[in-house]
């Protein structure tokens, strides 16, 4: 996998990331540079750690699945896209609005919400036969980055794009996905 596809699992993975910050910067009424930074650490740090205990995970079973590896990656990219894009269709109840979104325990929640799909990711990466120390830094840079945005954007101009977001994140995971999937099938 070359760093063009990394760079796009790395963004897909951090639309959910960037809708919590979009949606954390809408509520934060006097915004600094700490609120940013410590919610884009949240999740950059946690859609780092998600993938590498995946993967963790996908070593010890990898023995048992490499004949239907391909598909299970495929599966899981199409699960987690498509899972994205119905997401971003519900109709959501905005219950969070007396919420601090810079509490420590809400922020720790939140980002292990937003990172389960990076854990599934981590695990394909496993079965793909893929190391881990490369993917885990972009997508922890990617994350904290996007998502410290997020919140200026969100601070700025509210929720007015977050379901946009969602859909193009599911799409480019499904995409690679079926890029994976084409790759083994065609033999390489």
């Amino acid at each position: 996998m070359g760093i063009v596809e990394l760079l796009l699992i790395a963004v897909g993975l951090s639309m959910d990331a960037l809708a919590v910050s979009v949606a954390s910067g809408a509520l934060i009424r006097e915004l600094r540079i700490k609120h940013a930074l410590k919610i884009g650490l949240f999740f950059g740090g946690f859609q780092a750690l998600m993938p590498f205990i995946g993967w963790l995970c996908g070593v010890r079973l990898k023995a048992y699945i490499s004949g239907v590896d391909h598909w299970i990656a495929f599966i899981i990219l199409a699960f987690i896209g498509g899972k994205m894009i119905y997401e971003a269709f519900e109709l959501k109840e905005d219950t969070c609005r007396k919420a601090d979104p810079c509490d420590t325990r809400l922020l720790f929640v939140l980002a292990v919400a937003t990172s389960i799909d990076a854990l599934a990711v981590g695990l394909s990466f496993s079965l793909l036969g893929m190391t881990i120390l490369m993917p885990v830094l972009v997508i922890g840079a990617v994350t904290f980055a996007i998502s410290f945005a997020g919140v200026y954007a969100g601070n700025r101009f509210g929720h007015l794009f977050e379901n946009k977001i969602e859909i193009a994140g599911g799409v480019i995971l499904i995409a690679i996905g079926l890029k994976i999937l084409i790759e083994h099938l065609m033999g390489g």
